[in-house]
């Protein structure tokens, strides 16, 4: 048999006109339609994520239980708010499991506070914010627009269902909160919820928090004891902790820009107690 040219060994193999087949080891290429159907699912997972991340983020449950609802009147209040004369805010009012704000000149509602399964006890309204102690223990602050803060209160269920929270919330003044308990006071700043000092109640005595008194600046609290003179029976304290002779309290005020504190003293220096 005579031997044949190699190219015309190959035009033979594929034929008249044909394409050589790929060489081993080398994929055929794709056609578009098989691009088009892979990129398809891609493309879609892309465009349906956007809504989907929403969805799951609306469904969350909201912290402790909140639901804030705020009405068209809170906007409309926002263009008087550099009015010469504004009218005192109207108390707030519990009304069933809701806290709600009113306007206080035509009564609209401006806001309505709710948490799951809790109800309010007791509110105030200190330095433009709604403070609530619910029946669980907790106190709330806000200003209409979010919930600001949450505080738990130690051991609340101790006593607070019998008591009801008579006088346990007290405007101490100059941005201070404080949370009267029988077992002890503790003083809140309003503006972030930062606890400044704890003032616990003297061993085998009791604060009754509806028995305090304003007077002046301070407020005073009665601390009943079984065998105690009457005036440790009676304790004063202040936006600063309790009033003593000769105190040096630190300030509550929040730190200037750069983290350094404003100074409630001239000379605030470390006061070490005097010995015994």
């Amino acid at each position: 048999m005579a031997a044949q040219p190699v190219g015309a060994t190959e035009g033979g193999d594929s034929g008249e006109g044909g394409e050589a087949p790929p060489a081993p080891g080398v994929a055929a290429p794709k056609s578009a339609a098989a691009t088009r159907s892979r990129l398809l699912p891609t493309l879609l997972a892309l465009l349906l994520a956007p809504p989907l991340l929403a969805i799951a983020h609306h469904a969350r449950p909201a912290p402790y239980g909140d639901h804030l609802t705020v009405h068209a009147a809170a906007h409309a209040r926002v263009g008087h708010a550099t009015a010469p004369e504004q009218p005192p805010p109207t108390p707030l009012r519990r009304r069933g499991a809701a806290i709600e704000a009113h306007h206080p000149v035509t009564g609209a509602p401006l806001w309505r506070y709710t948490r799951e399964g809790r109800r309010p006890l007791t509110s105030l309204h200190a330095r433009g914010e709604a403070i609530t102690l619910w029946d669980d223990g907790m106190v709330t602050a806000t200003d209409g627009r979010s919930v600001r803060w949450h505080r738990t209160l130690p051991a609340a269920g101790e006593w607070l269902p019998a008591h009801g929270g008579t006088g346990v919330l007290r405007h101490l003044g100059r941005g201070m909160l404080a949370v009267v308990t029988p077992h002890r006071v503790a003083a809140y700043r309003i503006a972030d919820g930062d606890l400044r000092w704890v003032l616990p109640a003297r061993e085998g005595c009791a604060f009754e928090p509806a028995r305090a008194v304003r007077h002046g600046k301070s407020l005073l609290l009665a601390q009943p004891c079984t065998h105690a003179a009457w005036t440790a029976q009676v304790i004063a304290v202040d936006d600063l902790g309790r009033i003593t002779p000769h105190r040096r309290p630190l300030g509550n005020e929040v730190g200037e820009e750069g983290g350094e504190p404003r100074p409630e003293h001239v000379n605030p220096e470390k006061v070490v107690a005097r010995p015994r």
